[in-house]
């Protein structure tokens, strides 16, 4: 990802594998019910109307998609995205360059490897540049607590992940 390294912005990296076929987690993983599964069960992650009950795939790239919600309890707004997906390889990757309420620019890149014994290796990659009060170890903090979590939470979802 451009400029990850360039100090203006903080990088993380997640790494796990799911028990289950590339195909079957892509199905979840694209999902607006997936990916708020994802988030729970404290956050909750609204997507736009046109994508409730879709997927990112039916997307088209480089547009704005409209704002996503994330959600404390379910309830209170505690974060937007305004989300734009840039890439798409069904059902290999996709990436994302947005703008959150936290930060300036917002990149992720998930990307799902079949592997050969059937099960699935999930990496996210993600860059952000925070907006100018909000220190860059207190947000590469909370995006790697997020996303060890976000992790955590799609192995619970295939039985017998790592």
């Amino acid at each position: 990802m451009a400029g990850a390294g360039d100090g203006r912005g903080v990088a993380v990296m997640r790494s796990s594998i799911v028990r289950a076929p590339r195909e079957q987690v892509w199905a979840r993983v694209v999902t607006a019910d997936g990916v708020s599964d994802e988030f729970g069960p404290l956050l909750t992650m609204r997507f736009p109307a046109r994508l409730q009950g879709s997927s990112i795939e039916a997307l088209p790239l480089g547009q704005p998609a409209g704002r996503a919600w994330i959600l404390l309890g379910g309830l209170i707004p505690v974060e937007f995205d305004d989300l734009v997906i840039t890439e798409l390889d069904a059902p290999r990757h996709f990436q994302e360059r947005s703008r959150l309420g936290s930060v300036r620019v917002w990149e992720h890149r998930r990307e799902l490897e079949a592997l050969p014994d059937g099960t699935t290796r999930v990496t996210d990659t993600l860059r952000a540049e925070p907006r100018p009060l909000l220190p860059r170890p207190v947000v590469r903090a909370a995006v790697g607590a997020l996303f060890a979590h976000r992790h955590r939470r799609l192995a619970k979802a295939f039985p017998g992940s790592a």
